[in-house]
């Protein structure tokens, strides 16, 4: 039967599949847009191209009609002042006419843009323009051709450049705004004769295609800056989008965190009850309290029943703590504690199952070392399940050592090392997550949760304290507990003699 994929690799593929769709819907919307738009870029800028074009003309208006009016004072010099007076009123006319289109455009909806209209709108406007600045050719009609050629060549000059710089954001607006001017003032020279003339001609044409050539650089340095604005405001929402969509997913996960730690937390109390009756009975049936067994086999079976039963309430004690540490339930009880005497009670308790495996449990205290503020029941719980640990993956006649002393920042460590077959480094971030084995634990006889560690952790973090796992393959596994320099008691008298504990304990599992 083929596999079925798991949770993580059903999201992997709906971020992909939605990744590409994704993509598939930008090529096809960027497709759209250029067919539609009338710059043969993208329809969305082609608003803002006309945007700035109507800005520019309407900043350039004044300092252009200045100087419609400079030329026309000066060409009175050599031109009757009627012509450059009606010269000056069809420049100014038209000026104001592509002043009042660019205004309306300003104040346009924007929802309600057509490029193509306006493009057109613009193209015609800038037409009329352009045909009213070509007028000035006509002045030779009035004066000496001869001594008209260079002021005609300056104010065709002047005319050009400021043009294809104001108009540079519609390249069909620049080329309806010059070329006529040129076109006519070049064939007046032309007509003139003379090499003069030509030159002048020859230096007209050169500068119209210079100046169209820089409106359109400029163009495209500005298409540049908004097509990167556009990438940019794109990513920022792409951003937010991710950011939603994360947070949501994060909300879920807390939520469905909670909901898990509840549900364990419930079904915790649930069992802890049937199962105390179960341990309770099995043991009577096992001591033979209420006489001896028929059959010898009970007494085994009962045994059994007995193990399982305490194993199994093992387990939801950690499910419990778990649960309580990931809610931020888990609150400590702490008071002045022994970390010398907790260690040494959980060594005396583990020492039977360390004795019955063959394995060697050997021990080292630090002296006089002062007593800790904790919580007794945690600690001790922090100490049990790194013996259990060791003496689980250890294997007969192995070596388990435990060792309390002090740390090099003043504080109290606890650690336990083994000589067992170790734990490979790509397994360590496993083994040390909730429910997490590595292959070692996979493969044993005697498997657990996989909550020992994770609680370890958590314990200690309550602590404010540090948890390290040192392993290598082959040479074994050290794990130590830190707990930190502020909560050892200094103050107090050191451990010296240890208080009388009772001599029984029950299997630590």
């Amino acid at each position: 039967m083929p596999s079925q994929p798991t949770a993580y690799e059903a999201d992997v593929r709906s971020l992909m599949g939605r990744d590409s769709k994704r993509t598939a819907q930008k090529t096809v919307l960027d497709a759209r847009q250029r067919l539609t738009s009338s710059s043969g870029t993208r329809a969305s800028y082609d608003f803002e191209l006309m945007h700035d074009y109507a800005g520019s003309r309407l900043a350039s208006a004044l300092p252009l009609a200045a100087i419609v009016v400079i030329l026309s004072v000066v060409s009175s010099f050599w031109v009757p002042v009627l012509f450059t007076v009606l010269w000056a009123s069809l420049v100014l006319t038209s000026l104001l006419l592509v002043a009042l289109v660019a205004r309306r455009f300003k104040s346009s909806d924007p929802a309600r843009f057509n490029a193509g209209q306006w493009t057109t709108t613009f193209v015609a406007v800038e037409l009329i323009y352009g045909i009213a600045w070509s007028l000035l050719a006509l002045f030779t009609l009035a004066a000496d051709p001869d001594s008209l050629t260079p002021l005609m060549f300056a104010m065709l000059l002047v005319s050009v450049a400021a043009n294809a710089v104001a108009t540079h954001s519609l390249p069909q607006a620049t080329l309806m705004s010059t070329l006529p001017v040129t076109v006519t003032v070049s064939i007046n020279l032309i007509a003139l004769g003379g090499t003069l003339n030509y030159t002048l001609a020859a230096v007209a044409i050169c500068g119209e295609f210079f100046f169209v050539y820089l409106a359109r650089q400029l163009h495209g340095s500005e298409l540049e800056t908004i097509t990167h604005q556009a990438e940019k405001d794109a990513l920022i929402g792409e951003l937010e989008e991710a950011r939603q969509m994360s947070d949501e997913a994060r909300r879920h996960a807390e939520q469905a965190n909670i909901a898990k730690s509840q549900f364990l937390a419930t079904m915790s109390h649930e069992l802890r009850t049937p199962l105390n009756a179960i341990i309770g009975f099995s043991e009577v049936l096992k001591s033979e309290l209420l006489g001896p067994h028929q059959v010898p086999q009970y007494q085994e079976y009962a045994g059994d029943i007995h193990s399982s039963g305490q194993h199994l309430l093992n387990l939801i004690n950690e499910l419990l703590d778990l649960s309580r540490i990931e809610a931020g339930k888990y609150e400590l009880n702490e008071e002045v504690v022994s970390l010398v005497d907790i260690a040494e009670d959980c060594r005396r308790m583990m020492e039977l199952r360390a004795k019955s495996r063959g394995i060697e449990l050997v021990y080292t205290f630090g002296n006089n070392l002062p007593r800790l503020w904790g919580d007794e029941r945690a600690i001790r719980q922090v100490v049990l399940n790194l013996l259990s640990n060791a003496i689980k993956f250890t294997p007969q006649h192995g070596k388990v050592s435990l060792v309390v002393t002090r740390s090099s920042d003043g504080g109290q460590l606890v650690s336990v090392r083994d000589n067992g077959p170790g734990i490979p480094e790509e397994e360590i971030e496993t083994v040390l997550s909730s429910f997490g084995q590595g292959s070692l634990a996979q493969k044993t006889a005697e498997q657990g949760a996989g909550l020992g560690l994770p609680i370890v952790q958590k314990i200690m973090e309550l602590h404010q304290g540090r948890f390290d796992l040192f392993s290598k393959l082959r040479f074994g596994t050290e794990v130590i507990a830190t707990f930190p320099r502020a909560r050892v008691m200094d103050a107090l008298a050191p451990v010296v003699e240890k208080k009388n504990r009772l001599e029984i304990y029950s299997a630590a599992g």
